[in-house]
């Protein structure tokens, strides 16, 4: 009988060897590497969307400056001609 307790022993604990390293760890690893890219995607997002705020900014900025006015003396008179 002891020989058996000892094979039925060694059979589970083979058995939560393969599920542990065949399994269980694959899955945290492979959760662990999708946490690196969702992060690295968020940051690249983030840099985006800091970059198209800059350039909207700036362009409205550029949008709503006054524009320099052209002195009346710098025009010439326009004259109609008729036939």
């Amino acid at each position: 009988m002891n020989f058996l307790n000892l094979l039925e022993d060694i059979i589970v604990i083979y058995i939560i060897y393969k599920v542990v390293f065949g399994f269980i760890v694959p899955l945290f690893t492979a959760t662990k590497h999708m946490k690196g890219t969702v992060d690295e995607m968020n940051r690249r997002m983030q840099e985006q969307q800091r970059a198209q705020a800059e350039q909207n900014r700036q362009y409205e900025e550029q949008r709503t400056r006054p524009q320099a006015k052209v002195p009346a003396e710098d025009y010439i008179d326009y004259e109609e001609i008729k036939n």
